[in-house]
């Protein structure tokens, strides 16, 4: 598999994730049974420009918006996930638990 096929499935995953929800990079990879969390973000991290990738609705394990430092400004990722409704506080989704969408539960 290339980069570029892993990333496009890692892309794939994302654009399922429906606004007002949010899922983890673990969760993206083990859904596709391939690499771990760390190449899922490395893969979010190549998708600057692509606005059909929702980059913004995968957090970490915690929660938390680990990625939001890749994001211009980094404040745009709280903002984009507050517009759908998910609430941030502390650089963390609040009802985190709640808001999960699991790739594994839909497919």
């Amino acid at each position: 598999m290339t980069k570029d096929s892993y990333f496009e499935q890692v892309y794939d995953v994302v654009r399922c994730v429906p606004p007002g929800r949010v899922t983890t990079y673990g969760a993206i990879a083990s859904f596709l049974t391939l690499g771990s969390a760390r190449m899922a973000g490395w893969a979010l991290n190549h998708c600057h420009g692509m606005l059909d990738v929702p980059a913004h609705r995968v957090v970490n394990r915690k929660g938390e918006l680990s990625g939001r430092n890749h994001f211009n400004p980094p404040s745009s990722m709280q903002e984009r996930l507050e517009d759908e409704g998910v609430k941030v506080e502390n650089d963390q989704v609040v009802e985190f638990k709640e808001l999960l969408w699991n790739p594994a539960d839909h497919f």
